[in-house]
């Protein structure tokens, strides 16, 4: 069983980004990359020489500040609430 089965993205998705289908939404695919950097941070505890999933977390935390940027600049308020609401820092 894959640890983002539909069912998951649709819970995330439901619960940030308003509706299960709304998965366009910023505020949706934050939390879904939130979601996959603690999965991954996980894994590389286990699994320190694993470069490629490694790159991939890089890669994910980028898209994910780039997407947090955007929102920040378009709608402090939603970017508050979400930074909190998933518990990240800064």
């Amino acid at each position: 069983m894959s640890y983002l089965s539909s069912e998951k993205k649709e819970e995330i998705f439901a619960k940030h980004g308003g509706s299960a289908t709304n998965t366009g939404s910023t505020e949706g695919q934050v939390a879904l990359f939130t979601y996959r950097i603690a999965h991954l941070t996980e894994h590389l505890k286990k699994n320190r020489k694993d470069y490629g999933t490694q790159r991939s977390l890089q890669l994910l935390v980028g898209k994910r500040r780039s997407m947090l940027d955007y929102l920040k600049k378009k709608d402090i308020e939603k970017y508050r609430a979400l930074i909190k609401e998933l518990g990240l820092r800064r």
